[in-house]
């Protein structure tokens, strides 16, 4: 449990506080059914030390669960799981689920590029060009798709590694000022592409689960196009009614 909070070496793309980490797991079990509603949490200090984190760290991480109205503190009895609608959360839209249900979701940046718009896309923005950013994803510990995400410049004139996340819905709002209000996906299957680094698997041209994804800003006007290849054997979309 402790692996899936430490920070990964990503020299490109920067780590969510660890706070937020611990908060957006336990979001993601919560979403999942993994903890239920009434669960009692263990006592804070044993949790922390399961977690290999300060009791600072963790009740900060609980006290965002309780913003959410995901977390009842009763005092001289513990934390308590509340099972409140969908709140609004890091990877509010982050489909992608280990079969067990929840995983972190980390990202390792492969590449960051300005060029035309890819042939085939639907209309996204007003400039011809776009950030193509491509990047591996894990679930907890395992590597669990590879994402190609086109950014249209009229959004982001100017971008760097340095600038990303590894939630890029947060960073669009914190240095971009643009808010994915709206999405749709489209799942099917789709072969590998031939730039996937070694460490997914399955390997290039071998069928994958495939997500399209076209994303509108809370202007009403589309701004980001992507592509996601998931392996199947250890990761699930699920979208969830409520």
């Amino acid at each position: 449990m402790l692996d899936q909070f430490q920070p990964r070496t990503m020299p490109d793309t920067a780590a969510l506080p660890l706070y937020l980490r611990i908060a957006e797991t336990l979001i993601r079990d919560i979403r999942a059914g993994r903890l239920v509603e009434g669960a009692r949490l263990p006592p804070e200090r044993e949790m922390a030390r399961e977690l290999g984190v300060a009791v600072g760290t963790l009740r900060r991480a609980l006290d965002e669960l309780q913003s959410k109205g995901l977390l009842t503190r009763i005092q001289g009895s513990g934390n308590y799981i509340r099972n409140a609608p969908e709140p609004d959360h890091i990877y509010a839209f982050f489909r992608l689920e280990r079969i067990e249900g929840g995983g972190l979701p980390t990202a390792r940046l492969l590449s960051l590029d300005r060029l035309p718009k890819p042939d085939g896309a639907p209309a996204f923005g007003a400039a011809p060009d776009a950030w193509r950013i491509r990047r591996l994803r894990h679930l907890g510990p395992d590597p669990a798709a590879i994402e190609e995400i086109w950014l249209d410049t009229a959004r982001a004139p100017a971008l760097a590694p340095e600038d990303l996340s590894e939630s890029l819905y947060l960073t669009y709002r914190q240095r971009l000022r643009l808010t994915i209000a709206r999405a749709e996906d489209r799942v099917g299957v789709a072969p590998v592409p031939d730039w996937t680094p070694a460490a997914f698997d399955p390997a290039p041209g071998t069928a994958a689960g495939f997500i399209e994804r076209r994303a509108w800003a809370d202007d009403g006007q589309p701004a980001e196009y992507s592509r996601t290849w998931f392996d199947a054997r250890l990761a699930r979309f699920v979208a969830r009614l409520t």
